[in-house]
């Protein structure tokens, strides 16, 4: 079946075998089925001409075609389907050729251009017909006009188009390429729009794939191209780090550079000019004082000044001039209309209190000034910020009575206006600011501003009370009057004042809480009732009545008037905002009202929240409560989370978290208790009881919480083994032995066989403890500890080659495993010397490249045996393969010399500036050099960074010893505890040595904090 694609966009189905069907059947095929002549076809197979002579007799297979290919048929639209048309007449003198010079329209005035369109593109234009009389009577003259045909170059043209599949003439396009005449006449439907869009989507898609890849390999080029092309600050950085050792008198003798290019050599011709007598005596006879008029002026009537005898050179007066000038088209500036300046008075009144007089010049811009609002006020009197900026510009210049009586003409052409006689009050004298501010509110008794001005001028409380309440009387309706009075009275008279306050300004929440607040428990719910009738739509007052019912016992109330109150505020059409109510319930929890945060919480929390984003956005919302201390709220978030999703482990978890933070030991026991009754299958919640209970010291109850849990998960390894570490912890070695040996039967992982071990380690038990390791080591061989802790069983018993042997096989099973290398290495240094534990180094390292740790054996290893060179091209081969390793830095930090050690630090810090080991290098640093904040400050966020680390907390834990207080040492000790570190070098060794089993954390600190000193003296002494 080969289908075939018409030039109408249909397509074709000829039932052809390709293997035996020549290309001139399938033409024929064409002709007889569809009635096309065999000599207008052109078959395309993709951008290739298969209808070429020369494969005519080829099978269509050869050619490309293959069962189910889709061919493009074309079909030619050729001339000839209508005959010639007779050309019309021309005009006589059009078929001739115009005269030499000849530019059309000349005669009437017309000028030529030329346009891009009379140019063309940028290659050879056609030759133009000709249009004689002789080109017309011409033999080719005959096929010319519609429906002619093509010419034989045009006909070889398009079959050489034709068997090349497109046109060279024709433009490329971006979408199909050099392909567009293929599709020229097909049209651009849903389908391939539909198509397109999905080859875009997988492109996307396959670029979003190779994104990291390619980012990571750009990375990765850019970085080794900086590393072998650095700039050249990076290059003398080290030398620049040496100037500060330079003295200042070393730096002052350093020559200055200079400026010794060729521009500056040359020198610049100067000319010097002597003045022409001329101008010498026109000065001096500027300058002289003639009583006489000049013949000139005399002719004139002596009324005229001729214009040569007119100075040129007194500036003074033409400044003078363009002063009067200005001064006279400020005048006019002024609308005749209204009367009103366009002069902006106002941006003076900002400037000019922060100008200060220091100068001549500022001298000359305060007459200036002083100039534009003289003509301010003249041109608009009545317009009060010209008269107040006048009165502050005098102020400024140092003339206030000036000032005092500007602003005086002022309250008395704009006296209705308060700013004035603010204004005027403030430069009056204390003694006339009262005198000035009773006309100002006799002139203006409406005016708060004035009333609250008069009684700031009292200066006991009974005479600003009596201004206050006089202003009360002129405007009953001013909350920020009653407000003050209320402030000023004493507790019954406040009451009094409320109650007449409430029935003046009856729109004012706060004034009705206040009252409510200074009234008995009955009078304030009749106070609320009335504000709710009042106020219907204010939130306050129901907040302010459950808070009240709280505070009176009532908490049964309180969330039953809550609930009133958001159903009575849906009604009266108000939208409850969840964001403003959790405020105001966080705003409830600082005010002691906890049972309203709940209510409020409880009825609101869930307003506005999709059903699917629930979830989400409570514990979001509780996090965020917590971060800025609003524990209650938080709590009742996840009480009421808890209430809607009560089998969502990762919330009762937060909640208990909360709980352990800032809650009691019971509550914390009875949320845990309600959650393993809900989640019965979450041991980390019933772990989390267990330990909750032994750290209290209550271990019967922690052994019956693992009892019930393991009555509701039975098969948990992690509930045996909690049951194990509880018994083992507490001295019971003989039950952990049970739990640890029910557990091995009911075939438990390779931690309960470690486990087992380790209790058979410290009770002494030899055999038994190699007997359970072969066993573990059978079930599980590629569990590193098992051949770790077998290697060391070997080594304590002082069978070194067979210690050496176990680390053999468990390297061959965890050849990856870096613990076996190093105890391996460990081993042969102490059995056969330095050589054979470079060589099983060496071998670790090729096997587990750009591992630090191993590089820092090696180079530790060399150290030890005073092979310090060594030691130091290690180090710089271990940066180069791992330059981002804080261990390493750390390591080259100690290794240099003291006066190297910041200049490394500062290179370490750079490369890994959030690596608590270069921290702790660095603290160390501050710590010899004195500077114990800087020290303290530095342990602390390494700590904070590294909290499981105990080595740093020894560091943090030493450091406070010799230099912090009590208090600090305490801290330390405290956050260590809570910390509960398991890792570090120093740490490890001492944490899991036998004799150390029981200890507790704080007790495996002094140890280590001792093991540090011991180790750091005897660096000291090995450098001495």
């Amino acid at each position: 079946m080969v289908f075939i694609k018409s030039p109408d966009n249909k397509t074709l189905s000829l039932d052809l075998n390709p293997y035996s069907t020549s290309l001139e059947a399938l033409t024929l095929q064409i002709q007889k089925n569809y009635r096309i002549p065999i000599s207008h076809q052109r078959i395309y197979l993709s951008p290739r001409l298969l209808t070429v002579p020369q494969n005519a007799a080829v099978l269509l297979s050869q050619l490309g075609v293959s069962p189910n290919s889709t061919l493009t048929l074309h079909v030619p639209l050729l001339g000839g389907m209508q005959a010639p048309v007779q050309p019309k007449g021309r005009l006589e003198f059009l078929n001739t050729k115009p005269p030499a010079n000849y530019v059309a329209g000349l005669g009437r005035g017309a000028t030529g251009f030329t346009t891009r369109s009379d140019i063309g593109p940028a290659r050879a234009a056609p030759d133009l017909p000709d249009r004689s009389a002789a080109a017309v009577g011409a033999p080719g003259a005959a096929g010319v006009g519609r429906g002619r045909g093509k010419g034989p170059g045009e006909e070889e043209e398009e079959e050489e188009n034709e068997e090349k599949g497109y046109d060279e003439n024709q433009k490329f396009d971006e979408f199909e390429g050099n392909d567009v005449g293929l599709f020229a006449s097909a049209e651009y439907d849903d389908e391939d729009k539909e198509a397109d869009s999905v080859w875009e989507a997988i492109d996307k898609r396959m670029d979003s794939r190779r994104k990291d890849r390619r980012e990571a390999r750009l990375k990765q080029e850019i970085e080794k191209y900086r590393a072998s092309n650095p700039k050249i600050t990076e290059q003398f950085a080290d030398l620049k780090r040496k100037l500060h050792t330079l003295s200042s008198q070393e730096w002052e003798s350093i020559p200055e550079i200079g400026d010794y290019s060729l521009r500056n050599k040359k020198k610049r011709f100067e000319s010097f000019v002597p003045i022409p007598d001329t101008l010498l005596e026109k000065a001096r006879q500027e300058k002289e004082h003639v009583t006489a008029l000049d013949p000139k002026s005399r002719a004139a009537g002596g009324t005229e000044t001729p214009w040569a005898q007119t100075p040129v050179t007194d500036l003074t007066a033409v400044g003078e001039g363009r002063g009067t000038v200005l001064s006279l088209k400020l005048d006019r500036l002024s609308d005749s209309v209204s009367g009103l300046t366009v002069v902006d008075p106002k941006g003076y009144l900002t400037d000019l209190k922060s100008m200060k007089i220091t100068s001549d010049a500022e001298i000359s811009d305060i007459k200036k000034a002083r100039l534009l609002l003289k003509s301010v006020i003249q041109t608009n009197p009545k317009h009060p910020p010209g008269w107040i900026a006048a009165a502050r510009l005098e102020e400024v210049a140092g003339k206030i009575q000036a000032a005092r009586q500007l602003i005086a003409r002022g309250c008395e052409e704009c006296p209705k206006n308060e700013d004035v006689w603010l204004e005027a009050c403030r430069l009056s004298s204390e003694d006339e600011a009262k005198a000035v501010i009773a006309r100002g509110v006799k002139a203006i008794p409406n005016s708060v501003k004035l009333w609250m001005q008069a009684a700031k001028l009292e200066h006991d409380d009974v005479n600003k009370s009596r201004v206050l309440r006089k202003g009360l009387e002129h405007i009953p309706d001013s909350v920020r009057l009653w407000k003050a009075v209320v402030e000023l009275a004493n507790e019954e008279d406040a009451r009094l004042l409320l109650q007449r306050a409430v029935e003046c300004c009856p729109l004012y929440v706060e004034l009705w809480l206040a009252l409510a607040r200074l009234e008995t428990y009955e009078n304030a719910k009749k106070v609320l009732n009335k504000a709710r009738e009042k106020l219907s739509k204010e939130p306050a007052i129901w907040i302010t009545a459950a808070k009240l019912e709280e505070a009176n016992g009532n908490t049964a109330m309180v969330g039953k008037i809550i609930e009133r109150g958001i159903r009575a505020l849906q009604r009266e059409g108000l939208e409850i905002d969840r964001e403003v109510w959790m405020k105001e319930a966080e705003a409830a929890e600082r005010a002691g009202s906890v049972a309203t945060c709940q209510a409020i919480i409880h009825n609101t929390v869930g307003v506005g929240v999709e059903e699917e984003d629930r979830k989400r956005t409570w514990v979001a919302d509780a996090e965020e409560c917590k971060k800025r201390g609003s524990i209650e709220t938080a709590r009742a978030i996840y009480a009421h989370a808890l209430t809607v999703f009560l089998t969502k482990k990762s919330i009762w978890l937060k909640a208990a978290q909360l709980e352990k933070s800032h809650g009691t030991k019971e509550s914390l026991d009875v949320l845990l208790r309600k959650a393993v009754t809900y989640i019965p299958h979450a041991e980390v919640l019933w772990l989390m009881g267990a330990k909750e209970k032994w750290l209290a010291g209550d271990v019967p109850a922690a052994r019956a919480i693992l009892q019930e849990a393991y009555a509701a998960i039975p098969n948990s390894e992690e509930i045996w083994l909690a049951a194990f570490k509880l018994e083992f912890e507490n001295h019971e070695p003989e039950r952990a032995r049970m739990l640890l040996a029910k557990a091995r039967e009911r075939g438990g992982t390779e931690r309960v066989w470690m486990k087992s071990a380790i209790v058979e380690r410290e009770l002494g038990n030899t055999e038994e403890e190699r007997r359970l390791l072969d066993e573990g080591l059978k079930r599980f061989p590629s569990f590193f500890k098992l051949w770790l802790m077998l290697g060391q069983l070997e080594e304590r018993l002082g069978k070194l080659e067979q210690a050496k042997e176990m680390y053999e096989l468990g390297l061959k099973n965890c050849p990856n495993c870096i613990p076996l290398w190093l105890s391996l290495a460990h081993l042969e240094e102490k059995v056969n010397g330095l050589s054979k534990a470079r060589a099983v180094l060496t071998m670790s390292r090729k096997k587990n490249p750009q591992n630090p740790e191993l590089w820092l054996a090696a180079i530790r290893a060399e150290s030890r045996h005073g092979y310090k060179k060594e030691a130091d091209i290690l180090m710089a081969k271990a940066l180069q393969e791992c330059p981002t390793s804080g261990i390493l830095w750390a390591a080259s930090i100690e290794m240099v010399p003291r006066p190297q050690q910041k200049t490394k630090s500062r290179d370490a810090y750079k490369r890994c500036d959030q690596d608590p080991h270069v921290i702790v290098a660095v603290a160390k640093l501050f710590w010899h050099e004195r500077k114990v904040d800087k020290a303290r400050t530095w342990f602390n966020r390494a700590v904070t960074l590294a909290p499981d680390i105990g080595d740093f907390w020894a560091w943090y834990y030493k450091f406070e010893l010799q230099n912090g207080t009590i208090e600090t040492q305490k801290d330390v000790l405290e956050r260590c505890v809570a910390a509960e570190p398991k890792h570090g070098e120093k740490w490890q060794a001492l944490s899991k040595a036998v004799e150390n089993s029981h200890q507790p954390t704080e007790a495996i600190l002094k140890k280590v904090v001792v093991a540090l000193g011991k180790e750091e003296n005897s660096a000291e002494n090995s450098k001495n």
